[in-house]
């Protein structure tokens, strides 16, 4: 088995376990106080003086564990070729202009090239509204694109030159020393931005302070390092620290950044999982009768289905729960379970909450 068959097979491997996934809500309000100070000066005389402070106090603090919606993944991904990423150097690159923003006259050479400041802030622009709408890595930002629930056809797919296992291979043929492969898993489906508006207003009702809402994800990344004594070395972190204090890594990092065998990142490819996803059925499905609640759709590729929990309905199951939460102060670093701190009239018997969603058998 050759070391590229060995890594594409390593990372299919790990990329089997989607990543932690959480909701982290905190409330936190600041009060002034006034303490006295006891204090002795030079010559032994006792004063007391006063001072005026003013203190965080934390509230609530909880998180809500998201990871049992995923749904879907992972479907390994790389990213377009206009994309700036690290594709083997120490700096962003690109191997298309297609997402070029400035005057056409201004021509750029066409293949691999150095990534401009303008392609990088471009960059993070569409990367942060993907993240907010729930739009895979692999599609165009734009208002009529995936995120407004049509079908996975009206979407428009950017397309990479290459894929996982050739990006593995390009990897293990280098002979840098100081080389990094980073695998990188993302969560997609749901519409951040306006779940954490509708959870804020939810908390709102119970609480007047101030509020902090965040998408928390961890055991995101796998790495991949040679196996050579000198990248152990600096892998270890208080070795990179005393390499530090000895002003020797300033001249490691000249190496990595400038010599042609020294360093080189590769931070194109990952798994991306779903909260929500189309799936296109079997040919000859019809759509169920009398149903009008939106996830049902003929394509031209058929008849195609949306498996997974919708933000409304995960907030309508949970919006009583973190009410309750906030309302008891609750203060813990153990997710929540649904259905805890709820509040009275959630209890009461004949009271019917919405029933969880239960996705349709998967057809092979």
């Amino acid at each position: 088995m050759t070391a590229s068959e060995a890594l594409y097979r390593f990372l299919l491997s790990q990329s089997t376990t989607p990543p932690e996934y959480r909701m982290h809500l905190r409330g936190t309000h600041t009060e002034h106080r006034t303490r006295f100070v006891s204090r002795t000066d030079s010559k032994g005389n006792p004063t007391t003086t006063t001072e005026h402070y003013t203190e965080t106090v934390t509230d609530f603090d909880f998180y809500i564990d998201l990871t049992p919606n995923i749904v879907h993944g992972p479907v390994h991904w790389s990213l377009p070729d206009a994309e700036p990423a690290y594709r083997g150097e120490m700096v962003k690159q690109v191997d298309s202009n297609d997402l070029i923003l400035r005057d056409p006259e201004m021509a750029q050479p066409s293949g691999r090239r150095k990534a401009t400041k303008e392609d990088i802030k471009a960059a993070k622009e569409r990367k942060a509204i993907r993240q907010a709408c729930g739009l895979p890595p692999w599609v165009a930002v734009g208002p009529e694109s995936w995120l407004q629930q049509q079908a996975p056809e009206r979407a428009v797919v950017l397309e990479s030159s290459k894929s996982l296992r050739q990006w593995a291979d390009e990897y293990c043929a280098s002979d840098k020393l100081l080389k990094e492969f980073t695998y990188t898993k993302v969560v997609y489906g749901w519409n951040t931005t306006n779940l954490r508006e509708a959870v804020v207003a939810a908390i709102r009702s119970v609480y007047n302070h101030e509020i902090q809402v965040s998408f928390d994800m961890s055991h995101d990344k796998i790495r991949i390092r040679p196996a050579n004594t000198f990248s152990r070395m600096l892998s270890n972190m208080w070795i990179k620290f005393f390499l530090w204090i000895l002003l020797i890594y300033p001249f490691i990092w000249l190496y990595k950044r400038f010599s042609h065998h020294g360093g080189g990142r590769w931070e194109v490819c990952g798994g991306a999982y779903a909260l929500k996803t189309w799936q296109i059925q079997p040919p000859g499905t019809q759509i169920p009768p009398y149903v009008n609640d939106g996830r049902w759709q003929h394509t031209s590729d058929g008849v195609v289905h949306l498996i997974g929990e919708r933000e409304g309905e995960w907030f309508q199951r949970w919006e009583g729960t973190i009410r309750g939460a906030v309302s008891k102060r609750v203060r813990t670093s153990v997710p929540l379970q649904s259905g805890s701190y709820l509040p009275p009239h959630m209890l009461l018997d004949g009271f019917r909450p919405p029933l969880p969603y239960v996705s349709p058998p998967i057809a092979y």
